[in-house]
């Protein structure tokens, strides 16, 4: 019988459609969705189709493979990606079928798309470089993989976009005997540049460091390698010419209409305490831990929908889509909770945010939050020495977009806002009640309508 893994985070909309597609396989005893801590009802779907849930012991996907072998009860082993509804009907006979008749340990997908820059520019040359004898993949990146229990239980999992071609040099490594399938035409979602470069580096490690066996790496070896990263850099940066200029929103008070934690501390009754904190502490990393705890218990659900009831501003949906259209990357630079702005970057179709990270168990808050290093001091750029500051998110933005400060815009009501606002290449005080913001600012705003920045995008 065969056990179907599923690695799924935050895929609410279509991992029941992938469970049901594995259960129709008759040689299927059980689907397995290892969670990673999702935000969304991807727990909840999963279950109501008929799937074993269990979360994952650390958020990525490699850990989450690793889970689903050590619980799966079966000696054959499919993992199929959640997020992919385009599976042939027979995805996992075909998959799994070699390895039941015996001619192959370990199966590889492939599908009728092109291979992409990733694959073609960093996996594949690496491969040969440093595996001469490494069999020609078409798709040696894929995820979609079948293979016997007892030898993925001796692999190591490698974190980020480097478990799957880590799994493949791992079986390769052990001799296992290998076969690539063709599962018919899959769509899958594009990656974008931050992500392509991401993988591309991810990828490259993950190779070089199997390769450390291998013995001594000669010089001209180095020097093919160092050329292929120079590549994939060359295309990454290509294909990101457009993108040149960098647009900030502040979330509370700014992107929305009211204080996302005054807001809850007026829902869930915690005001008292709110206040209490906000006016004794003035150590930024204390007040924010301690804030934080006041969300203990709270589930992301109800956190989520607080959020949505917030008002948004007045023009956000058009002014965004004359942002993009003249050249920029838009996204959030916040104080709060990055389950909030993540929401919020969702529903507006931004490209990124950036905020503290506010932590879940089984979807309920803890009371505990990171605070992530971007909002820590950078001493080497020069621009910024406060220990904690939204200027140090805007550098870690604009070296993630190889964009200069200069060709940002950004626009915020506080305080908190001041050091950013004056920073950036054109700075926005937006409804502030705060002398010295404006005093900073490029531009006064005191009307809350996004639509009052296009002259100064155009």
């Amino acid at each position: 019988m065969i056990s179907v893994i599923i690695p799924a985070l935050n895929e609410e909309k279509t991992v029941a459609e992938v469970i049901s597609l594995a259960k129709k396989d008759s040689s299927v005893s059980e689907v397995i969705v290892v969670d990673d801590k999702s935000l969304d009802k991807t727990v909840e779907k999963a279950k109501e189709a008929g799937a074993i849930v269990i979360t994952s012991t650390k958020l990525g996907k490699g850990a989450s493979m690793k889970d689903g072998v050590l619980y799966a009860k079966n000696s054959i082993i499919v993992f199929l990606d959640a997020d992919i509804i385009t599976y042939p009907d027979n995805v996992v006979s075909l998959l799994a079928q070699p390895i039941i008749a015996g001619n192959t340990d370990f199966c590889k997908s492939y599908f009728s798309r092109q291979a992409g820059r990733v694959t073609e520019l960093v996996a594949k040359p690496l491969l040969s470089i440093l595996y001469p004898d490494f069999p020609a993949f078409w798709q040696p990146l894929s995820g979609m993989i079948a293979g016997k229990k007892e030898m993925f239980e001796k692999i190591q999992f490698e974190e980020g976009y480097g478990v799957d071609i880590g799994i493949l040099v791992d079986m390769y490594q052990m001799g296992a005997r290998i076969e690539e399938v063709d599962i018919g035409h899959i769509e899958n979602r594009m990656q974008s540049l931050e992500q392509l470069g991401k993988m591309s580096k991810e990828v490259a490690a993950v190779i070089l460091k199997k390769s450390k066996s291998l013995g001594e790496t000669n010089f001209e070896t180095l020097e093919h390698i160092q050329m292929i990263r120079e590549q994939m850099d060359f295309a990454i940066r290509e294909s990101s010419k457009e993108l040149k200029k960098v647009a900030i929103f502040d979330m509370d008070n700014t992107l929305l209409r009211a204080s996302f934690i005054h807001t809850a501390a007026k829902k869930f009754n915690f005001q008292k305490e709110l206040i209490d904190i906000v006016t004794s502490q003035t150590n930024p990393f204390i007040r924010t831990k301690q804030i934080a705890r006041l969300l203990k218990g709270k589930p992301i659900s109800d956190l989520l929908k607080l959020a949505d009831e917030i008002p948004v501003t007045k023009g956000i949906e058009e002014t965004i889509k004359l942002l993009h259209e003249n050249g920029f990357v838009t996204g959030i630079i916040s104080d709060s909770y990055d389950c909030i702005t993540n929401h919020l970057k969702n529903r507006f179709s931004l490209d990124f945010s950036l905020a503290n990270e506010l932590e879940f168990s089984k979807s309920i808050a803890t009371g505990e939050v990171k605070i992530p290093s971007f909002f820590l001091s950078h001493t080497s750029s020069g621009l910024c020495n406060h220990e904690y500051c939204k200027t140090n998110a805007l550098i870690h933005i604009c070296n993630r977009y190889n964009i200069p400060v200069e060709d940002t815009l950004a626009i915020g009501d506080s305080e908190n806002d001041i050091c950013m606002i004056k920073k950036a290449g054109v700075g926005i005080s937006f409804c502030s009640s705060n002398s010295l913001l404006d005093a900073v600012a490029d531009f006064v705003i005191k009307e809350p309508d996004f639509n009052l920045l296009h002259p100064i995008i155009l």
